[in-house]
């Protein structure tokens, strides 16, 4: 992750500068994407009655990610489709 980049040009050193940046920002949306996600399957796991705010949150979460272009914005339409349908169905009365 951590690479040391040689650019002799200028404009290499410049990218290599805003690259790092953009590694940085993109890892926190993506980080806090995956834990919202994450903490939305426990939610449905343990209590499903009180989960639809939890992925309420998970979901505006890949939608943030996917409008800053850090996922796809199909890429995020698949995963909130998961979550919606992992959550209808522990809903479902058994």
């Amino acid at each position: 992750m951590s690479e040391v980049r040689l650019a002799n040009i200028q404009s290499a050193k410049k990218r290599n500068r805003q690259n790092a940046k953009r590694q940085v920002r993109n890892r926190d949306v993506r980080s806090r994407a995956r834990t919202q996600v994450k903490n939305a399957r426990q939610a449905i796991e343990t209590d499903a009655k009180t989960a639809a705010p939890i992925v309420h949150k998970a979901t505006r979460e890949l939608d943030r990610a996917a409008t800053k272009g850090v996922l796809h914005k199909k890429n995020a339409a698949r995963r909130k489709s998961r979550l919606m349908k992992r959550l209808a169905k522990s809903q479902k009365p058994s």
